[in-house]
């Protein structure tokens, strides 16, 4: 049993390479979104992720519909700033999908759409010039919250 992270396009090595850390440290599944906006020889990516890459469970996928299709019974949960349920307010499953959009523009709003009693977002005050957290921080608020809700699974 293993929590999934979902990242769509994900723009910036660094991030990445944090994400898959979070996700080697918490037996989480990296599924990552094409196109990739770096090359997976990236120094700045192997640099993020450190060591750990023998560690991580990482698939890729050629378009969001084939993952949808390949995982089309399991619960998804879309991270939004245009949410209007917080990712605390959910109740999360082992082997739910955590989705998490580009850096510069978020899932697209299609998908956005058709999923909106599945949003959520982190709670930040309401302010113009703060429109969002890091990727990489954005997915350790929710992982941690998803990992609390099932007892942490084998993590203890």
């Amino acid at each position: 049993m293993a929590l999934n992270i979902v990242l769509i396009e994900p723009e910036i090595p660094q991030n990445t390479g944090n994400i898959a850390r979070t996700c080697a440290a918490t037996g989480s599944v990296l599924h990552l979104i094409r196109p990739l906006g770096f090359s997976l020889d990236s120094k700045h990516l192997k640099r993020a992720g450190l060591d750990y890459w023998d560690l991580l469970d990482v698939r890729y996928y050629d378009s969001f519909e084939e993952l949808l299709n390949k995982h089309d019974k399991n619960k998804f949960f879309y991270a939004t700033t245009k949410a209007n349920q917080t990712h605390s307010d959910v109740k999360y499953s082992d082997e739910c999908f955590l989705v998490f959009g580009k850096e510069t523009k978020g899932i697209p709003v299609d998908i956005l759409n058709g999923n909106k009693e599945q949003c959520i977002r982190i709670p930040m005050r309401n302010c113009e010039s703060a429109r969002s957290l890091n990727l990489a921080n954005s997915v350790g608020i929710i992982v941690y919250e998803a990992l609390r809700q099932v007892n942490y699974l084998d993590l203890r």
